[in-house]
C-alpha cells in the first residue's frame, strides 16, 4: 500500500520471491489480527471493551493497517488484493508502475502478492479465534460472531451493497496513487488516517471490507473453525466484498491516470 512512501526501503535490494510472500503474509496476519481483535473486543459477551462502538472499530481498523503496512515494509504494504489489482492496472497506463521498489508488476509477482495476502487474512482470524475462544464459547448472537471474522450490510441490497464497496475502495486507492506522488507523504500514519475516514464516512452501510482478503479469508476461517454457536457464514452476501473492492481497484486506478497523473 506504501509504495515509495517507506524512502530507507527503496535503496535495498529487491526482495526475493520468498521474502515478497513472507512480507505480505504476515503483514496481513497481522492486519487482522488487531483489526478482528478489535471487532471482537467490541461486540463478544464478556469482554472488557464490549460497546466500544463504531469509531473503537474504525479507529482500531486504521491502526491495524498502520501496524500491517511496517510489517510488509519490503513489498510496499499493500496486504490487499485491490491495491495488488490497481498497481496491475496502472502498468497498462505507466510502463514505471511497480508493486513496489524493484518488484517488477508480473502475473508472478501478482499472483504472489494476493495468495499471501489471502492466507495472511486466514491466519489472522484464526488467531483472533484463539485469543478469545472462551469468550466465543459464550452464548450470544451468531451474527455477532461471523461479525467479528467478515462484514454484511445493514440493508441488504447485493447492488447497491456492491456500490458502496467499490465507492470506498476507489477513494483509497486514488488516494495510493497520490500519496506516493506527494512531496510530503507521511507513510504508515496516512494510510491509517485514510482508512479511518472512509470508515467514519463511506462505513456504514456494509462495514467497509474495501479490500477482498479481509473478508474472504476470516469468513473461510469462521466456516471451518469449530466455533460454539456459530451459524452460517452468509455466502449469499461473500461476493460482495470481493467484487465490489475489485471493481473500485479499476475504477479508481483509471480515473488518477486520466485525470490526475
Amino acid at each position: 500500500m506504501l509504495a515509495t512512501l517507506l524512502p530507507a526501503a527503496a535503496n535495498a535490494a529487491a526482495p526475493s520471491t520468498a521474502q515478497i510472500f513472507w512480507s505480505e503474509f504476515l503483514g496481513t496476519a497481522v492486519l487482522l489480527l488487531l483489526g478482528g481483535g478489535v471487532v471482537a473486543t467490541n461486540l463478544l459477551p464478556k469482554s472488557k471493551g464490549k460497546g466500544g462502538g463504531w469509531l473503537m472499530i474504525n479507529w482500531g481498523w486504521g491502526l491495524a493497517v498502520f501496524a500491517g503496512v511496517y510489517v510488509a515494509y519490503r513489498t510496499g504494504g499493500h496486504l490487499n488484493p485491490a491495491v495488488t489489482i490497481a498497481k496491475a492496472v496502472g502498468k497498462a497506463f505507466d510502463t514505471k508502475v511497480e508493486l513496489a521498489s524493484g518488484i517488477a508488476v508480473n502475473a508472478t509477482n501478482v499472483g504472489l502478492y494476493i495468495v499471501a495476502q489471502f492466507l495472511g487474512a486466514f491466519v489472522g482470524a484464526v488467531l483472533v479465534w484463539l485469543t478469545f475462544k472462551k469468550h466465543f464459547d459464550e452464548d450470544c448472537d451468531p451474527a455477532l460472531k461471523l461479525g467479528v471474522f467478515s462484514t454484511g450490510p445493514e440493508i441488504r441490497s447485493y447492488g447497491w451493497n456492491c456500490l458502496t464497496e467499490a465507492i470506498g475502495t476507489a477513494v483509497l486507492i486514488l488516494w495510493v496513487f497520490v500519496s506516493g506522488g506527494t512531496e510530503t507523504a507521511i507513510g504508515p500514519l496516512g494510510v491509517a488516517l485514510i482508512i479511518v475516514v472512509i470508515g467514519n464516512s463511506l462505513g456504514g452501510p456494509t462495514g467497509y471490507a474495501i479490500n477482498p482478503a479481509r473478508d474472504l479469508g476470516p469468513r473461510i476461517a469462521h466456516a471451518i473453525l469449530p466455533i460454539k454457536g456459530k451459524g452460517g457464514s452468509d455466502w449469499g452476501y461473500s461476493w460482495v466484498p470481493v467484487v465490489g473492492p475489485i471493481i473500485g481497484a479499476i475504477v479508481g486506478t483509471v480515473i488518477y491516470f486520466l485525470a490526475l497523473a
